[in-house]
């Protein structure tokens, strides 16, 4: 990774803003899921640790740019109090004179939290006055918020102008691994790509097949490809636009494209369908696609299990019905044993997948971010990471990723 991380900060003594990725599920008032708000901790802590100030900001959920008490971030302050053990004080906005005291009065050990960015349309619209203003809050500003990379506004680019701007350790972490993994993987190189639409994913399948080894493809958009190799393939969901995409790709990928050759079919859209288990030559008229065979598992287990590198992004079927969960869980699995890959999961559903297969321990690296890991397998620069500050050619900071536990 080629830019500068909090460690090559001097911080000590200063107001520390740090954009995270708090925007975590809620029920009934409470955090339903504190994935995110552990990931950024380590990060907090360093701050702390440096008698500075951790100033954080975040957004959480779509307020539509006016503040809504639905979206409001105090649920994050009290679960992130109690993983720190320290008082979180929550500002009643995100910018304003009651947040310019908290920030110059907080006690030293303590966290200040601002208001969810999103109550004000202009975090989204990049406004310059806004960003200014966040910025003023604090001395150093610091990327750890990887989920929100790539979008360029106030709160991820805009205040870079006015702040020296750094990442945090969630942000290395993913970008290292990220980065390793297409710069210069340990062979062979697999990629696993699933989910809906081929059309979210031809950019990152253009930037792959010259990649990898090989690339397996299921999930949804594995029937635009296989319609497009003149398959029937019933109701299931298909890209009709796309089969010239699906042809062309199928043409450059040769022999590194991998496809199902049998899927689990269903009478309707339903958990109590009725359904079979059928080569991709045989789906009847009428049924649709709704997850990957057992042959085909089969099949991505033998590329897989040679594997030395792996980067999984979508599920495999619609993997939130348990009659079509199978093939996705089974690739989970596949993947928590590889014993001798590196395995990175894309945020989103892949995570989702292999915490509910209960292997996610096993995997070297899940993503915090679905959109941002997704556009960087695309080759994108992301612009939340193209402001920050680059490291000089020869430097290396030493880091290891235990504190993270």
């Amino acid at each position: 990774m080629n830019k500068q991380t909090i460690a090559d900060m001097e911080i000590a003594g200063k107001r520390v803003l740090i954009r995270a990725d708090l925007n975590v599920p809620l029920e009934k008032g409470e955090v339903s899921d504190d994935t995110r708000i552990v990931a950024a901790l380590p990060t907090i802590r360093y701050v702390l640790a440096y008698d500075a100030t951790p100033i954080v900001c975040s957004h959480l959920g779509r307020p539509k740019g006016k503040p809504d008490p639905k979206y409001s971030l105090k649920p994050v302050a009290d679960r992130l109090a109690g993983l720190l053990g320290c008082r979180v004080y929550v500002a009643p906005d995100c910018i304003g004179p009651e947040a310019e005291r908290l920030a110059a009065t907080i006690p030293r050990g303590d966290v200040l939290l601002l208001e969810n960015l999103r109550f004000h349309a202009e975090e989204e619209a990049n406004d310059p006055k806004f960003a200014q203003a966040l910025a003023s809050l604090a001395d150093v500003y610091v990327n750890d918020a990887f989920g929100s990379a790539h979008r360029a506004h106030a709160s991820t680019v805009g205040v870079t102008a006015y702040l020296p701007a750094v990442a945090g350790f969630l942000m290395e972490k993913e970008l290292t691994f990220l980065d390793q993994a297409l710069a210069s993987p340990s062979r062979p190189f697999v990629s696993l790509l699933g989910g809906a639409k081929v059309s979210d994913k031809i950019e990152v399948i253009h930037n792959l097949l010259a990649k990898v080894d090989w690339l397996l493809i299921g999930g949804g958009m594995a029937n635009t490809f296989l319609k497009a190799q003149g398959k029937e393939i019933g109701e299931s969901l298909v890209e009709n636009d796309k089969l010239e995409v699906a042809q062309s790709l199928l043409r450059d990928g040769g022999q590194k494209l991998i496809l199902p050759v049998d899927v689990v079919v269903a009478d309707r859209f339903d958990e109590k369908a009725q359904t079979r288990t059928v080569s991709v030559d045989a789906v009847p008229a009428g049924w649709r696609i709704l997850d990957i065979g057992p042959q085909t598992v089969e099949l991505f287990s033998r590329y897989l299990g040679s594997a030395r590198t792996v980067v999984w992004n979508g599920p495999m079927g619609v993997f939130e019905m348990e009659p079509f969960s199978v093939g996705t869980f089974a690739m989970a699995h596949v993947l928590a044993y590889l014993d001798h890959a590196t395995t990175i999961v894309g945020g989103g559903d892949s995570a989702s997948a292999v915490e509910r297969a209960g292997v996610a321990e096993r995997i070297s690296h899940i993503s915090t971010g679905g959109g941002a890991s997704l556009e960087f397998l695309e080759g994108k620069e992301l612009p939340g990471v193209a402001c920050l500050k680059a490291r000089n050619v020869g430097a290396v900071t030493e880091r290891t990723y235990k504190d993270a536990d």
